[in-house]
């Protein structure tokens, strides 16, 4: 029981990664706050939670708005007294469009989503852990912020901007005690897929195409990512800060 009597914080836990991440954490030991601002799919993240062990609560969260942020981890105090992990997960991508065709809302929306909700994350969650005497943080960002696709260029760069400031709080909170690391995931089908490729599931063809070029030839798991964001969220990472980790299946090589 890695974070037994831990509290995690975890964004965007209402599907995929955050889903998979919070369920994990509760198979740990640790006490589950569950943010998304999808609330049907908190409700069974929550009841994931629960059917692990673990204890939690689900709270309503639109991660653009900082009010909502800090609504968020005044509940987390409120039903546990601390946060020790806060992971920024949440986040979504666009549908293909040449940069220069690529409408201005969505381009605010990737931004907004993806990198601002990181700062809201921080600066609301950051003094409760320096109270504490320190913590880790994981935050969500993507393989494309490393080998940028074709077509994504707004959702790429955002999630770049994720990984250089995963970097620069790493240096900065590490007075604190407190870790930051992130993780970059190759695609997953998870609902990522619907704001992606604008489809509920992929076909056998686009399937073959996207695991073609993937040396362990298949997509990622969201258990893929839980796993490696409860490492870095662990005792056992607790030299490690400032890292991005490829979960990728070899692609980037």
């Amino acid at each position: 029981m890695r974070f037994k009597d831990k509290v995690a914080v975890v964004t965007g836990a209402a599907s995929g990664f955050g889903a998979a991440t919070a369920r994990r954490f509760a198979e740990e030991g640790a006490k589950v706050v569950a943010a998304d601002i999808n609330e049907a799919g908190l409700t069974a993240t929550l009841a994931a939670v629960e059917a692990a062990g673990g204890q939690g609560i689900s709270v309503p969260v639109d991660v653009t708005q900082g009010g909502d942020i800090k609504a968020m981890v005044d509940a987390a105090v409120k039903a546990f007294g601390t946060i020790d992990v806060l992971v920024n997960n949440a986040g979504a991508g666009h549908l293909p469009y040449m940069m220069h065709e690529l409408p201005e809302d969505q381009y605010d929306l990737m931004f907004n989503l993806n990198t601002k909700s990181v700062y809201w994350g921080v600066k609301h969650a950051v003094p409760v852990m320096i109270e504490n005497g320190g913590g880790a943080i994981v935050n969500t960002a993507s393989i494309g912020a490393k080998n940028p696709r074709p077509k994504v260029t707004a959702y790429n760069a955002a999630k770049g901007a994720v990984v250089v400031m995963t970097r620069g709080l790493a240096g900065e909170l590490a007075r604190y005690k407190i870790r930051v690391n992130c993780v970059c995931p190759l695609a997953s089908e998870t609902g990522f897929m619907r704001s992606a490729l604008g489809v509920d599931a992929l076909t056998e063809e686009q399937r073959d195409r996207l695991t073609r070029e993937v040396p362990l030839r298949r997509l990622t798991e969201p258990v893929d990512v839980a796993n490696a964001i409860l490492y870095l969220s662990s005792d056992e990472g607790g030299f490690v800060t400032g890292v991005s980790l490829d979960i990728d299946g070899g692609k980037s090589i």
